[in-house]
């Protein structure tokens, strides 16, 4: 077969391979970006395409991009009146609220996940036949060999009789004396290391030479004392003179140990900047799948860290044994299994499989329900109180309730009616269902979710009519899911974090109602037209929709100035309880933060220098770094291990900052470009055009909320009024706002299992249980020093 060459390419290969290195690596985060920005592209050709002549306004590719990048991140701000748009272009704006739903895209992702542990489960049994099938073979195979090894072994006996011959005096009566070399030291008798026996006697383990045993001997390395075997010590050494028969190895071979890792064949390089970080907010670029640094020769201190591994910690023990038994296994932050056989991981993997099965159709049933329930109440509330205001925008009042519901529970914002929620200020029944539709697709989802899996869970433990083993799984499965969410979904948590995501939005929304009541006192532009009675209820109904919902039932332009800058800030940090959530509960969270990045030596020579202090072993005269010191130590670790010394409060921090920081740039960067773009409407018009109205919109079109403050002159959002670059910025901060929730690339919710990285090995888990373990060691062994 002829090889292929590649192209030359001249003076364009070096920048083709800086560009190469420059594109993000396909992960969770790129597929997302990719998938919004196919859809919008495409659904905006088919919706500038749509355009009718009996369309009332011919909406520009401009506006059309606009729109349905609108509709698809669920900002939902309009730059054109929804209400005059034919019934195509609505109900394609309807499809892709529903389409950029994060909760439609979490399905999907839990969908792929059970295809992929299918497909995983498959390979596993085809890999046990291959197995079963050579085995046969080779048995099959054996006797034959063995057959026509009989013939041959008496000449290959009195070969190898004579070449000991040569060398040393011949035993007598079956006596295992000593044999001894040109020197006249002693050595051991020749032995194969294929049976680990001669061809007359069985050598015994205390006859082999330390290098050839197993174990850290292998290594050149005490087992008891971790220091180095010399070669001409107490231990018995070979004569290179003697001859042996079988396979042996040079003096100077060094064994690694356990089984070497792709990564670790050639050192670790650090990949070239990208021009945007695409492993998610708050992870570092350096941040990867897989082993950190490669293996290296043990030494007291690792072994002391393998003692440390092996020995579980009693909670992390007991809660294992709650599904399947377990050796030395534990369970640590964050639901991180350890030390867990090949068996026991596939156990694991079983749960994890029937647990994603389960949420495969609880998430679309949830999804569905939810919205048609909604739009069946909202619909025919409209169509039966209030027909008149949805027929004067000329459109039918069951549209119009459907839209909405579907708009509220997705959190977009967008109305079909000019008005938004103004029309149906004193419609209680329509403001409260849209309320809980906001609550129950957005904020407290996760929250709505974990209750419905708890009920399930607890009908099936106390009832009477489940009872057998299917009931018994099933009802494991939902325990094992209640307990370790994050392995299975990324909107799903364990309890400490719903219950600090409860109270984050009971104090959230909160603030927002009581503002919205105190701020408004004495506020004649909006209390001559709202008793006491429904300004309460529109409060309570702008307070859940403020920070994503974007429907407006009050015009904002109204509302004390205070209470807008209050509302700015609640756009900005919109997305922060889930998302922080999200992250901190992450399986992976201390390998996408990249606490571990630094630990990759460039070269063996700066291993000492690169290496940090907690995998550095004390240098042996140090009385502190012995390695029985060591050992008690790290059977100390049996308690903590499980509640590490570093509060939850140190990563929940560094989340928050780098949430800051990400969200920051945007908005300022976005700001200054289209203040510059639409500085002469400022100079003609700055009470309309002010620098606060700009970045009130910009704000929420970043927090995909879609609230605005509109114009005097027209009902659609304030952006209707910029220019199409302007225009073309604000798609971009929507685009870029809808990925800030995201979790990250390295996060066990989202990755595919049987991926030779993260597969059933858990080769991260483990690593990241050694790194624990280590750097609660050498903390340790700092304190001990602070007090001597």
């Amino acid at each position: 077969m002829p090889r292929l060459h590649t192209p030359n390419l001249g003076p364009f290969a070096k920048p083709l391979r800086f560009l190469r290195r420059q594109l993000p690596p396909l992960n969770f985060i790129t597929v997302h970006y990719a998938y919004f920005f196919a859809v919008c592209l495409l659904s905006a050709i088919i919706f500038w395409g749509a355009n009718t002549p009996k369309t009332t306004v011919r909406v520009s590719f401009a506006d059309s991009l606009f729109l349905t990048v609108s509709a698809m991140t669920l900002a939902g701000l309009n730059t054109v009146n929804l209400s005059e748009l034919n019934t195509f272009q609505q109900f394609l704006l309807f499809l892709l609220i529903m389409l950029g739903s994060a909760i439609w895209v979490s399905a999907f992702v839990v969908h792929v996940r059970k295809r992929a542990f299918e497909r995983k489960f498959a390979d596993v049994i085809e890999a046990r036949k291959q197995k079963r099938r050579g085995r046969s073979r080779s048995r099959s195979g054996l006797r034959s060999w063995s057959k026509g090894r009989r013939s041959s072994e008496v000449a290959q006996d009195v070969v190898v009789d004579e070449k000991i011959g040569d060398n040393h005096t011949a035993e007598s009566n079956g006596s295992d004396e000593s044999h001894k070399d040109e020197d006249g030291q002693e050595i051991p008798k020749p032995y194969t290391t294929l049976d680990g026996e001669d061809d007359t006697h069985e050598l015994s383990r205390d006859l082999t030479p330390p290098a050839r045993r197993g174990g850290p001997e292998m290594n050149g390395f005490s087992s008891v004392t971790g220091d180095v075997i010399s070669d001409t010590g107490s231990e018995p050494a070979v004569s290179p003179n003697l001859e042996r028969a079988g396979i042996t190895f040079a003096g100077d071979t060094r064994f690694i140990r356990g089984q070497q890792s792709p990564h670790a064949s050639q050192p670790a390089r650090r990949r070239g900047s990208n021009l945007f970080n695409m492993q998610g907010v708050g992870a570092r670029p350096s941040s990867r799948i897989g082993p950190s640094w490669p293996m290296t020769a043990p030494t007291a201190y690792s072994q002391a860290v393998d003692a440390a591994m092996s020995h579980a910690p009693a909670k992390g023990n007991a809660d294992i044994a709650q599904y399947f038994d377990s050796v030395g296994g534990w369970i640590a932050r964050n639901s991180q299994f350890h030390n867990l056989s090949e068996k026991e991981r596939e156990k694991l993997g079983g749960y994890e499989y029937r647990a994603v099965s389960f949420l495969a159709w609880v998430v679309p049933i949830y999804f569905v329900l939810w919205q048609l329930l909604g739009c069946i109440g909202c619909a025919a509330w409209v169509a039966l109180n209030q027909p008149d205001t949805a027929r004067a925008n000329g459109l039918n009042p069951w549209w119009v309730g459907a839209f909405n519901a579907v708009s509220a529970f997705n959190n977009s914002g967008m109305s079909l009616l000019d008005a938004n929620m103004t029309a149906f200020q004193t419609g209680y029944y329509l403001l409260i269902t849209m309320s809980l539709l906001i609550l129950a697709g957005n904020t407290c989802y996760p929250i709505f979710l974990r209750v419905i899996v708890w009920c399930m869970w607890k009908t099936l433990t106390s009832s009477r009519y489940f009872v057998g083993e299917q009931w018994d799984e099933r009802a494991n499965t939902l325990r094992f899911l209640l307990d370790h969410p994050r392995r299975c979904y990324t909107n799903l948590f364990p309890s400490q974090h719903t219950w600090w995501l409860l109270a984050a939005v009971v104090v959230l929304n909160g603030t927002d109602w009581a503002a919205f009541e105190i701020l408004n006192i004495h506020n004649e532009a909006l209390n001559s037209t709202l008793p006491p009675n429904v300004r309460v209820i529109d409060g309570l109904f702008q307070a859940f929709a403020v920070r994503s919902g974007g429907f407006y039932v009050v015009s904002i332009p109204t509302l004390r100035i205070s209470l807008q800058v209050l509302y700015v800030v609640m756009m900005y940090i919109s997305v922060y309880p889930v998302v922080i959530t999200m992250r901190n509960s992450n399986v992976y969270e201390e390998r996408s933060l990249g606490i571990y990045a630094e630990d990759n030596p460039d070269d063996d020579t700066a291993t000492s220098e690169a290496q940090p202090s907690h995998l550095t072993p004390n240098p042996p005269d140090r009385p502190s770094s012995g390695p029985g010191l060591l050992f008690r130590r790290a059977l100390t670790l049996r308690d903590t291990l499980t509640k590490p010394k570093e509060s939850n409060s140190h990563f929940v921090r560094h989340q928050l900052r780098a949430q800051l920081a990400h969200d920051a740039w945007s908005i300022v960067v976005a700001l200054i470009l289209i203040m510059i773009l639409e500085n002469p409407s400022f100079v003609s018009n700055p009470s309309v055009f002010s620098v606060f109205n700009f970045l009130f919109e910009i704000v929420s079109a970043y927090g995909c909320v879609g609230i605005s403050v509109g114009v005097p002159w027209a009902a659609y959002s304030f952006c209707g009024t910029w220019g199409t670059t302007s225009k073309l910025i604000l798609c971009a901060v929507m685009l870029r706002g809808r990925h800030r929730g995201l979790p990250v690339a390295i996060d066990k919710a989202v990755l595919l299992p049987g991926r030779e990285e993260e597969g059933w090995g858990g080769g991260m888990e483990e690593e990241d249980g050694r790194i624990r373990v280590a750097r609660t060691m050498s903390r340790g062994r700092g304190e001990r020093r602070v007090e001597g």
